[in-house]
């Protein structure tokens, strides 16, 4: 069993975050718990972006989505928007 990932906000993350309708913010909790507890769930759509060296996206919704960066064992959140902020992660 791997150990647990750390997971830290960005100020961008917690500013983009804190703009979410209330109802996709839960999304986005449940989302980072499982990001945590099992980060090969399949619902979270787990996967390296193209054309990026250590930042990956997670699906919270069809639209929206949270993009990190991995550190060691450390996830970043870096932003957290409509499918439109993964061409600028």
């Amino acid at each position: 069993m791997g150990s647990a990932l750390h997971i830290e906000a960005t100020a961008t993350f917690k500013r983009l975050y804190s703009k979410l309708p209330m109802e996709i913010q839960k999304k986005v909790k449940k989302a980072l718990t499982l990001l945590q507890t099992d980060p090969h769930h399949p619902s979270l759509g787990h996967k390296k972006m193209t054309g990026q060296v250590d930042i990956y996206e997670l699906r919270v919704t069809l639209n929206y989505r949270i993009t990190y960066q991995k550190i060691g064992s450390a996830a970043y959140l870096r932003k957290v928007g409509t499918h439109d902020l993964l061409r600028n992660p």
